[in-house]
């Protein structure tokens, strides 16, 4: 599905490695207010680990947290669908609002607040050592963009 865009306002626009993508991510995680979406296909318990403290002061802030991630059923290791069970459930406990997807799951998104969208190919809940890069817009026009184009909204809904 292609759908055409025009972004009228200016934006800001930068480029991560797997290097730099955490430190920034984490400034921006800080500063989120009221709303945080990942979407990431993999989780593993040693990234999640790293986040759980900045998601716990989120949550306590009254922040909004949706992870949409692949159905453990669909990890083909048992390893990591076991992995990735345990910590969805740790997530469920939190209180963060968990969509699995079935069916070859495999984008890499987060937006905050509807006015930061990273996207590229650093699957932030599970990352451990590959060359990655991601990009960081901000601009509300963008990430609200991104957020309906996947029809998040009805997503969120459904539950």
């Amino acid at each position: 599905m292609a759908i055409l865009f025009q972004i009228k306002q200016d934006f800001k626009s930068r480029l991560f490695d797997e290097k730099t993508f955490y430190p920034q991510f984490q400034k921006d995680l800080v500063k989120c207010q009221s709303e945080l979406i990942i979407e990431s296909p993999f989780i593993t318990s040693s990234r999640m680990n790293l986040l759980y403290p900045t998601f716990i002061k989120l949550l306590a802030q009254n922040v909004r947290i949706h992870i949409i991630t692949r159905d453990p059923i669909d990890h083909d290791d048992e390893f990591m669908r076991n992995q990735s069970t345990n910590e969805i459930l740790s997530c469920n406990e939190m209180g963060i609002n968990i969509v699995l997807l079935r069916g070859n799951h495999h984008r890499k998104i987060a937006i905050l607040d509807r006015n930061i969208l990273w996207e590229g190919s650093l699957n932030i809940l599970s990352y451990s050592n590959s060359r990655e890069i991601m990009r960081r817009i901000e601009n509300k026009e963008t990430a609200t963009q991104m957020f309906d184009f996947l029809k998040l909204q009805k997503l969120f809904t459904q539950r």
